[in-house]
């Protein structure tokens, strides 16, 4: 009997660290959205490395209609509390965060919980376990947007893709160039911040850019 097609690996993009014009941000993302398909916005406002709540409520708030119209899920980085008051999609957990199975009592049944694992297969093992919705791996490249990573190995995809049904998702670094490579490896979502917003010709490029890439490597699956 042949193994069932793995589906192509998506887009889940992660929104820089700080942001200032809120309007602005939202234009720039519709923009961003004109590259082709994005599954996830992970609003990641830590402009001293540490969240800011009010800032992240503004705005995940301000992306929401958007992402509600084109289907995107809405994510917010280390704030359930946050999550539960806009109401957003889902919240990813840092490695040193509440729990997984906390967050869920706290959230219930529906929304999406993500969970950092960095390069352990244990916490990643643990967090499946407790009832995560998706796990991220990484860094599998040096990373502009966070300084304290880790180094992840592609092996590490494979191995998580062979034994779960959990998605997973590859983070660090990443760029069109090596989204291929990750994707093949057996990357559900390939998460990425700097190589979109910070793309020399603008974050549609990007995106479309990605998305070829990720084309490419559906078709050798």
């Amino acid at each position: 009997m042949t193994e069932p097609k793995r589906q192509r690996t998506r887009l889940y993009l992660i929104t820089p660290p700080d942001i200032e014009d809120v309007a602005g941000f939202v234009r720039l993302f519709e923009t961003a959205l004109e590259g082709g398909d994005v599954a996830c916005l992970q609003v990641r406002i830590k402009p001293d490395g540490q969240v800011d709540e009010a800032k992240t409520k503004a705005v995940a708030e301000a992306l929401l209609p958007l992402c509600r119209d084109r289907d995107i899920a809405l994510i917010i980085n280390d704030s359930v509390g946050v999550c539960a008051e806009i109401g957003a999609d889902g919240v990813h957990l840092g490695h040193l965060d509440m729990r997984v199975k906390d967050a869920r009592k706290r959230l219930g049944k529906a929304p999406i919980i993500g969970a950092t694992a960095k390069n352990s297969r244990h916490v990643a093992m643990e967090a499946g376990e407790q009832g995560a919705d998706y796990v991220a791996f990484g860094a599998f490249f040096p990373s502009q947007t966070k300084a304290d990573t880790v180094p992840a190995e592609p092996e590490l995809l494979s191995w998580w893709q062979a034994v779960m049904e959990i998605p997973c998702v590859a983070i660090g670094g990443i760029t069109p160039d090596t989204a291929k490579k990750i994707s093949l490896a057996g990357a559900d979502f390939v998460a990425v911040s700097a190589a979109v917003w910070s793309h020399a010709d603008g974050p549609a490029a990007a995106v479309a850019a990605f998305n070829a890439a990720l084309d490419e490597a559906e078709a050798a699956f």
